[in-house]
């Protein structure tokens, strides 16, 4: 099994509602004028062999505060998620056509 190395500078850990851990990079954030903030994740695996099955799509969540902690939960409006999933698709696009010049 090949064991892969990340720069932790950008590693997110995340605690499902069953109390999985999952782990993710955070390849982008944004802020909306009124406020929102959104996070765009790639999950991390250990075994490079995991990374074959994986479909390479970017989880797309949105940070909430409540009592102090932070939460990162599923943006439920589907208009909201289209209108965010744009942003984070174009500056994606941005940044990776930048690296290639």
């Amino acid at each position: 099994m090949e064991e892969l190395n990340y720069d932790t500078s950008d590693i997110v850990s995340v605690v499902d509602d069953d109390g999985t851990e999952h782990i993710f990079e955070e390849i982008d954030r944004i802020e909306t004028e009124d406020g929102n903030r959104y996070v765009a994740l790639l999950p991390i695996y250990d075994d490079a062999a995991e990374i074959l099955d994986d479909d390479g799509d970017a989880f797309i969540l949105k940070v909430i505060e409540e009592n102090g902690e932070t939460y990162l939960v599923q943006i439920e409006d589907e208009k909201e998620f289209n209108e965010i999933g744009n942003i984070f698709e174009d500056r994606l696009m941005e940044k990776y056509e930048a690296e290639e010049e």
